[in-house]
């Protein structure tokens, strides 16, 4: 007999903003538990994005990058017959956001230089003009689930 299925935790909407989206992506970029550092980073990068794109409003920023950064669509390994095939699958709202934050904080984190608030504003900021690591990672993402239209049928 299979196990209760867990719940999915809460998260509250930051103090800053009111909203869930930043506070879950201040928690992305935590490391080791240090979550004031992570504010204080998220802070400055809005701040950042504030003076660069010159918006009263980081926040729409913000949610374009990640709205611009979210794939549609993924591929996932799967055996069939000794042979394994990527097959295209689409992918679901939780898994495009958090796919989505990741990338684009895997691009500020490659870059070196600055401190990390300007590199994620850069990387947020080209994100949200469909430029940028994330929004190339997204592109390559689906250029693979394109390429292998063809296993389509053995998706489960």
């Amino acid at each position: 007999m299979r196990r209760k299925v867990s719940t999915k935790r809460k998260i509250n909407p930051d103090v800053a903003y009111n909203s869930i989206k930043v506070e879950k992506f201040i928690n992305y970029i935590m490391k080791e538990g240090k979550k004031s550092v992570a504010r204080k980073v998220m802070y400055d990068t809005m701040e950042e994005i504030k003076k660069k794109t010159k918006t009263e409003n980081p926040l729409v920023v913000f949610d374009a990058a990640i709205k611009n950064s979210s794939p549609d669509l993924e591929v996932r390994s799967r055996r069939i017959g000794g042979a394994n095939y990527q097959v295209p699958r689409e992918v679901r709202p939780e898994r495009k956001l958090a796919l989505s934050m990741r990338w684009i904080l895997d691009g500020a984190r490659s870059k070196k230089g600055q401190n990390m608030a300007v590199r994620l504003a850069d990387e947020l900021i080209a994100a949200s003009k469909n430029e940028g690591y994330a929004a190339k990672k997204k592109e390559n993402t689906h250029k693979m689930a394109e390429a292998n239209k063809a296993f389509a049928h053995f998706a489960w």
